[in-house]
């Protein structure tokens, strides 16, 4: 079946077991869980280049425990083992807070996805209290909230961590953790901010203007499905999520970091598109996911052949030198 299906807001237990039951046997993701999970490690993935450090130095708090949470710690924890950190050693560095407060084992009634994030630990029901006793480095709010990160919260962040990662990133915007005003007026500038939501620049009393980042998924799937669909990949494993996240982290430029954005401008949109299928079909051939041949020598040019464009023009002939028998270009089993 030469189709790629994309699935999102669905119950929170059906997500992963529709994901789970059919990603083997389809071309299909989760946008919930895996698209999520992609644009928000991508942001972190660029706050590190902030915070010069690695995602195995991190500790960090999810407020929500649902799918987006589940499909985010997912993704950190590969990335983690990327950096040479054993799984279980990565699994013990994130924390989760749901509507009854921390994951802790022994705590009744947990998921199989649940299980995994559950640390030795005594029961805690405040957010406030789980981040002043774990002191992490990061915290990303996904259980839609509003107001969960308090004044308290984040300036305990700013007196544990020079630049704290607060990620707001649940919508719409009524429902966000904090405001990125909150953030940057408290943290007196030194927070590393993401939302899910759009928010506006904030300039601070000194005159430093921040434009902060929102973690859409509009960065993702678009990218995602253009690279799958080019290429003929059967299945879209968690590793291409990865190389979607890092391919939009390295698309970030240092004049973005130095105003607060941790996301390339949304006008850019299509060109991070662009980029990103490309990526996704180098990765592809590389790992012998691919199944269309013969595989394209100019990858970039094939991927742009592809996409639709509304300027029509009967005379135009695309970029891409197809082999002169175009049956040649067909799907196969490498």
């Amino acid at each position: 079946m030469d189709c790629l299906i994309q699935f999102e807001d669905f119950a929170n237990t059906n997500a992963f077991r529709l994901l789970s039951k059919y990603r083997n046997q389809y071309c299909t993701f989760n946008d919930d869980i895996q698209g999520t999970a992609a644009v928000a490690v991508a942001g972190l993935l660029a706050a590190l280049r902030v915070t010069k450090s690695k995602m195995s130095d991190h500790t960090i708090v999810f407020q929500g425990a649902g799918e987006a949470a589940m499909g985010i710690a997912d993704l950190i924890t590969m990335a983690m083992e990327k950096e040479g950190l054993p799984k279980d050693e990565a699994l013990r560095k994130i924390w989760m807070v749901d509507s009854k407060g921390l994951i802790v084992k022994g705590r009744d009634h947990l998921t199989h996805e649940k299980e995994r994030f559950a640390h030795e630990h005594k029961q805690m029901r405040n957010l406030v209290d789980v981040v002043h006793e774990l002191k992490p480095t990061a915290i990303i709010g996904v259980a839609a909230i509003s107001g969960a990160f308090t004044e308290e919260i984040i300036r305990d962040m700013a007196s544990f961590n020079e630049r704290p990662i607060i990620f707001a990133l649940s919508n719409p915007t009524s429902k966000a953790e904090c405001t990125a005003e909150q953030c940057y007026t408290i943290t007196e500038g030194r927070g590393i901010f993401a939302s899910g939501s759009p928010f506006d620049p904030v300039t601070l009393p000194d005159g430093r203007t921040f434009f902060p980042g929102q973690g859409n998924n509009a960065y993702v799937f678009p990218g995602v499905g253009l690279g799958v669909t080019a290429c003929a990949i059967r299945h879209v494993t968690d590793e291409i999520f990865l190389t979607t996240a890092e391919t939009i982290a390295d698309l970030v430029t240092e004049k973005d970091l130095s105003e607060g954005r941790l996301y390339p401008p949304l006008n850019t949109i299509r060109d991070v598109s662009l980029k990103l299928a490309v990526k996704i079909v180098e990765y592809a051939y590389e790992h012998k996911m691919a199944t269309l041949c013969p595989e394209p020598e100019d990858k970039e040019a094939f991927v742009r052949s592809l996409i639709y464009s509304t300027d029509y023009d009967e005379f135009a002939v695309d970029s891409y030198r197809w082999p002169e028998d175009a049956m040649t270009m067909q799907s196969c089993r490498l």
